[in-house]
């Protein structure tokens, strides 16, 4: 079957968390033009303005994705704006400092672990009872999930939870639901402020992160758009609990 995606996504209810910048303002943006009707919500509630106010029809919520409530809160707004969700993308996440494991506080691994894992539950959690059948779920994971390196132990162990969660959700929600999501290598996004703290990766820094990625280069946000737009379509209708590595090669190094 070949689809027009535009005309598969025209009038989806598409529900999509850190949508303020990165990643997650490419997805909402993916999908607006496609023809979704996108709720932009984040923590930060002016970038989320900003990215809604671009998209026609598109909402922006203020979220913190590591407080049930506020999730709920997100969620049942998104139904009152949308009338239900079609796909829920749980995108917002960040890493901590790059160092060596012993060096993090503890506060640091549940901080990472609620924001990166615990925030996919609460999505899911409150989301699924107002999804009807043929809905999709998908995750922003990372390649560090499945293929670790040093100096992000904490936040990859937290992603790899995440590719684990989608699988267990994909055989759980199916065959109502599917549930899958993408691995994206490093971008020069927030990842790299948060990671690194710097807004962009330059020098023999720059050259040592893209020596181990075939393609050459780091990802873009319209990479990982792309790739969630696919699972999200009625193209991809037969995948559950795939994880699909959107890294330029890097898993095969």
């Amino acid at each position: 079957m070949v689809t027009d995606l535009k005309s598969a996504e025209n009038g989806r209810r598409v529900v999509v968390t850190g949508g303020a910048s990165g990643f997650g303002a490419a997805i909402a943006r993916r999908f607006s033009l496609s023809g979704a009707r996108v709720v932009v919500a984040d923590l930060d509630e002016d970038g989320a303005k900003q990215v809604a106010a671009e998209l026609p029809d598109a909402v922006a919520i203020a979220v913190d994705v590591t407080v049930p409530e506020q999730v709920q809160a997100m969620i049942n707004e998104s139904v009152d704006a949308l009338g239900g969700i079609d796909v829920l993308v749980n995108n917002a996440g960040a890493a901590h400092r790059v160092g060596p494991m012993i060096d993090l506080e503890p506060e640091v691994f549940d901080a990472q672990f609620a924001l990166n894992l615990r925030s996919v539950f609460l999505g899911v959690k409150y989301a699924v009872p107002h999804m009807p059948d043929g809905s999709v779920i998908v995750n922003t994971a990372s390649i560090g999930g499945r293929r670790p390196r040093p100096g992000l132990t904490v936040y990859n162990a937290a992603k790899g939870g995440v590719i684990t969660f989608t699988r267990g959700l994909a055989a759980e929600l199916a065959p109502r639901i599917r549930v899958c999501a993408v691995n994206p290598v490093g971008a020069q996004t927030g990842f790299i402020r948060t990671s690194h703290g710097v807004d962009k990766l330059t020098g023999e820094t720059l050259a040592a992160f893209v020596n181990g990625i075939p393609m050459a280069r780091l990802a873009v946000p319209e990479d990982v758009a792309s790739a969630v737009e696919y699972l999200a379509s009625p193209e991809a209708n037969f995948l559950t609990g795939v994880c699909i590595d959107v890294d330029g090669g890097r898993s095969i190094q």
